[in-house]
């Protein structure tokens, strides 16, 4: 339940449309509704945290195809499916593309702010996540290059006296290099090092 949390409804039912948006509203979360894909795709700017609940049959495009839209333009905007009851192998083929959910109708109103509140929170993680991999990637650009090397070879797993011998170095410098990676990547542990360096993308040495 926060104002930063947007949900958007797409449905070419007006009353349907206006029925649910009140029904979200009553939880505290900002609204965005139109009566098209297209219309969504043209007024829609990404949200920090967000997630769309779409019908899933709509007339020029439906749900299945503004869902592939968002795929094809790297959104990641979590997508709950609204379904007639005919339309569950439609739904099952959204869920195999990566919806969140769907919901058929006629919707219980619990159900389908509940789907909403775990589809915010998948939209709060994978934002969490992104602004871990950026900041991660920014402590690797911090490195210089030979730092950069000793931090590949310790994401290999390799022990100290290998790294010096594969970089033709003392143990002793590997060990103030190893000791600088460790200050510049903010990292408690090795562990927490190899698991930044992972996510901010380094590759190990061949």
């Amino acid at each position: 339940m926060s104002a930063e949390s947007t949900v958007f409804i797409v449905d070419d039912d007006e009353a349907v449309r206006e029925s649910l948006q009140a029904l979200v509203e009553t939880e505290g979360y900002a609204v965005q509704a139109f009566d098209s894909a297209r219309g969504f795709l043209d007024g829609f700017a990404s949200p920090d945290i967000g997630c769309l609940v779409v019908d899933v049959r709509m007339p020029d495009m439906g749900g299945l195809e503004l869902q592939a839209e968002l795929v094809a333009r790297g959104n990641g905007l979590p997508v709950i499916v609204v379904t007639g009851h005919g339309d569950v192998p439609l739904a099952v083929q959204a869920m195999k593309a990566g919806a969140v959910d769907f919901i058929e109708k006629p919707y219980n109103d619990q159900q389908l702010l509940d789907t909403i509140a775990r589809a915010l929170d998948m939209a709060r993680n994978r934002q969490s996540q992104s602004s871990f991999a950026q900041e991660a990637r920014e402590r690797v650009a911090s490195l210089t290059p030979r730092e950069a090397q000793v931090l590949e070879h310790l994401v290999a797993g390799r022990a100290n006296k290998v790294i010096a011998y594969e970089l033709g170095i003392s143990p002793r410098t590997i060990e103030i290099h190893r000791a600088h990676v460790m200050e510049k990547m903010q990292a408690r542990s090795l562990s927490d090092l190899v698991r930044m360096a992972l996510e901010a993308g380094v590759r190990t040495p061949e």
